[in-house]
Formats: structure tokens, C-alpha cells, sequence
């Protein structure tokens, strides 16, 4: 068996980390993890992380599951993949059957696929193709919210808005319609997030009369822009942007990759506005974490747009080689069955509540402080110079990376976006973890800021 030392150099000599600038990994070499359970990761040497971020959002149950992994199991020794054109299994008909009670109305037709981006994709291609195949060719491009994030396809990048992961590639993407996103921190119309009225979706509203004949579709992470930095918007906005989309004859997709599945405090984010969009994005916590899957589902307009004889072109030629994976179904299963059957939303919203209070008690009279925003348990830090201009630190500086390795250094995986620090923990930890969690935070951010 290989030693700690080994595997770490063999992880340098052979690996490409994601989003990583590997000369990082000279000085922070990678943690190899040896097992984890609930919501703590164990490294070879037995130290324990709390991962506070859920493996990157997606581990919504704990780690190592009993409940999910025997589920996995059990199905490994019936049916481990098949040739889903033409062919179908129970695991993945009776998963649509039972997210359907779930979902918005009138979101009824579901396309697999095998991972975030790829369900962004299919969206993409899906809601060009149904403006081409009802008359409005002209409708082939898409708008957006800039400091968007959809996943790092080219597609998915077009409709993206951090440069961060888009900027280089910027001469292969598509040309796409930007609208300046809601950023409730740094309001310019000096309203407050609880009881604005979405002032700025004004600017929504000229984008729309200038390019909604051009447009197919408008994409959105609902409520939530994860990537941005944990960006939070009132639900009226999301209102707004339904109601637009309906007047100018726009599809209307909601990225719930990340927010789905109770992340932030019911099913889907789209309820906080009582919303139903044309086709919603799934994965992330589809599976608890535990299998690459994803779903796009859509309206029965759209799907009958495509319903013709094969003759007359009209399929949605689309597919993915591991599309309705029954392992990823019987994750998927065990995950539902868990949420519906056990108070994991319940116990989440007291311990959301728990969470931002306990938190705010901590860090929020600190000197660097600006914000500290949330939604269901998804708590979100932002670090500033001077919170009273709302100042950032310079980006050369690195602070949050700099909290992120004091923090690992403690037993505590926050894994920053930029200078914001966020907890974005599985929907099952407990109030003694979420105690430990934010002392090891506020201990990893005074030893950086000071007191």
C-alpha cells in the first residue's frame, strides 16, 4: 500500500486539479482523503475535516450514507448501465413519476444526463430548437444575469458572466444578451433585500424590449448565484423575470443545479417566488452526491414541439452515453425516499436558523465584515477593507484563500469565493457540528484579519 508521502507525489507527477493553479499545490499539497462519513472527511493521518461545503454543494445527506450506499449496492448486483434509446429500466420511469409531486406544475417531461453542465447544454439546444420549430428562427440567442454560473461547457460558459472561468475563452462563446444582476450588498438604488420591490429589474426590462425577438431563452440561477459569491435576490425579482418572459415569448430555464433539494429551505428555489419556469436544471443533490446525474425537464409545449414523424426532422437529437444511469436512479431513490420520509427539512430550517444566529453573533461586529447574508442553511461571509464604503480587499492579496488555508489547518473545508467565505453544509449537521465549524472559522479569520 502506498504512504501518504507516495500518493502525494504521485497526485503532483499525474493529476490536474480542477480550477486550481496547480503552482498552489508546491506550497498546499493535495489532502488525500482516506474514508468520511456525515459531514466529515478523514485523511490518511485520521484528521478530520468538516466539510462545511458540501464536496462543492453536491453531498446533501452526509457522507457514506448507510441509507443511500446499500441503495447503490443492491442495485450494482441487478443492473449497473443500459442503452437508454429505446430501452428504459423501473429506477429511472418511477424517479419521474415521484419528482413530479416535487416540482413546479406543468414541468412534466424529463431528459437525462450525466452531469450540471451537460443538463445546461441540453436546456440550451432544447429551447433553440423549440423557437426554431414554432415559427420564430430569429430567436437564437440567449439573456442572462451577469455574475452568472452555469457550468464550464462552452455553451455553459456563454451564458455564464464571471470572467474568472470565461475570459480567455471568450472569442469561441456564444454572442449572449447580459443583464445586470441584483446585488443586494451593494444596492445602487439603496433599497434593503427584505422589502425591496426590484427596483433594478428595470434594467431586465430594457434588455428584453431591445433583444426579446432575438431571444430564446432566459437563464437564471434562481434567487441564489452561488459562484458569484453566494449573491442572494428577493423572490420578486424571479416574479418579475417570469412575467417578462411570458409578455415577450422568451423560455424561461431555472438553474436549480445547485439550489434544488432543499438547499435553500424548500424543495426547489423556484417556490420562494411561486414560479414555474419552462425547463429546470437538476444534479448536485439529485444523487446526495454520490453518482454524476442530471436531469432537464420541460413543460409539454416545449416536448410537443418536437413530437412529429421522424420524416420531418423535428427529434431532439441529444444524448448522453450514460443518460438514465440506474445506479444514479437508485441514489436518486434512496434520496427521496430519506426526504420524504425522515424530517431532514424540518430539523435543516431550525438548524438554519441556528446557523445564521450563532454566526452573526460571531463574526458579525468584526472590522471586515460587511455581510453576512443566507438562505436556508446556505450562509454567506463577505470580507471587505472597510464595511462602512463596502471597500473589497485587493485581489492580489487573497485573503479568503489565505482564511481557507488557516482554516484546513484546523479541520475546517470552506473553500472561499474570492473573499467570501459561505457554509453550505449537508442538510443533516447537527447544532454541536455547527458550533465547531463557526469557532473554527472565526479562529482562522482572526488569525489572518486580527481582532
Amino acid at each position: 500500500m502506498n504512504s501518504k508521502e507516495a500518493l502525494v507525489r504521485k497526485d503532483l507527477q499525474y493529476v490536474w486539479h480542477p480550477c486550481s493553479q496547480m503552482k498552489d499545490y508546491e506550497e498546499l499539497a493535495p489532502i488525500v482523503i482516506d474514508h468520511a462519513k456525515g459531514v466529515n472527511l478523514y485523511d490518511m493521518d485520521g484528521k478530520r475535516y468538516l466539510d462545511v461545503v458540501s464536496s462543492w454543494w453536491c453531498n446533501l445527506l452526509g457522507h457514506c450514507n448507510p441509507y443511500i450506499s446499500d441503495a447503490i449496492k443492491k442495485q450494482l448486483d441487478k443492473l449497473e448501465h443500459v442503452i437508454f434509446a429505446n430501452f428504459s429500466h423501473e429506477g429511472a420511469i418511477l424517479l419521474c413519476e415521484r419528482l413530479m409531486k416535487h416540482l413546479p406544475k406543468g414541468l412534466v417531461k424529463f431528459n437525462f444526463s450525466d452531469n450540471g453542465s451537460a443538463s445546461i447544454e441540453c436546456a440550451l439546444k432544447m429551447s433553440f430548437q423549440y423557437q426554431y420549430q414554432t415559427g420564430h428562427p430569429e430567436k437564437k440567442h440567449f439573456m442572462t444575469l451577469s455574475d452568472g454560473y452555469h457550468g464550464e461547457t462552452v455553451g455553459a460558459l456563454s451564458v455564464g458572466g464571471l470572467d474568472l472561468y470565461a475570459e480567455i475563452y471568450k472569442p469561441m462563446l456564444m454572442d449572449v444578451f447580459h443583464v445586470e444582476a441584483p446585488d443586494c450588498y451593494r444596492c445602487p438604488y439603496g433599497e434593503c433585500r427584505e422589502t425591496c420591490r426590484a427596483t433594478c429589474f428595470e434594467k431586465a426590462e430594457k434588455a428584453f424590449a431591445l433583444h426579446a425577438k432575438e431571444t430564446c431563452a432566459f437563464i437564471c440561477e434562481p434567487l441564489l448565484q452561488g459562484s458569484a459569491g453566494m449573491r442572494i435576490y428577493p423572490p420578486i425579482y424571479l416574479q418579475k423575470l417570469r412575467d417578462a418572459c411570458d409578455r415577450y415569448g422568451v423560455l424561461l430555464i431555472a438553474d436549480e443545479i445547485a439550489t434544488g433539494f432543499g438547499r435553500t429551505g424548500k424543495f426547489f428555489a423556484c417556490e420562494h417566488a411561486d414560479i414555474a419556469p419552462d425547463i429546470m436544471c437538476l444534479s448536485k443533490g439529485l444523487t446526495g452526491g454520490y453518482m454524476p446525474m442530471s436531469l432537464t425537464i420541460t413543460t409539454q409545449k416545449v416536448y410537443d414541439a418536437f413530437y412529429a414523424d421522424y420524416s420531418e426532422g423535428k427529434a431532439f437529437m441529444h444524448s448522453h452515453t450514460y443518460s438514465g444511469n440506474p445506479l444514479g436512479c437508485a441514489a436518486a431513490h434512496a434520496v427521496l425516499d430519506i426526504l420524504e420520509n425522515e424530517p431532514v427539512f424540518d430539523n435543516a430550517a431550525k438548524n438554519a436558523i441556528y446557523l445564521h444566529k450563532h454566526l452573526v453573533e460571531a463574526l458579525g461586529g468584526h472590522k471586515n465584515v460587511g455581510e453576512i447574508r443566507h438562505i436556508g442553511l446556505i450562509n454567506a461571509i463577505e470580507l471587505v477593507a472597510d464595511p462602512k464604503t463596502k471597500t473589497p480587499f485587493e485581489s492580489k492579496n487573497r485573503t479568503g484563500y489565505q482564511i481557507y488555508k488557516k482554516a484546513l489547518a484546523k479541520g475546517l473545508l470552506l473553500r472561499p469565493l474570492g473573499d467570501v467565505l459561505y457554509f453550505n453544509p449537508p442538510l443533516i449537521i447537527s447544532p454541536a457540528e455547527i458550533d465547531e465549524a463557526i469557532a473554527l472559522c472565526k479562529e482562522a479569520i482572526l488569525e489572518i484579519l486580527g481582532e
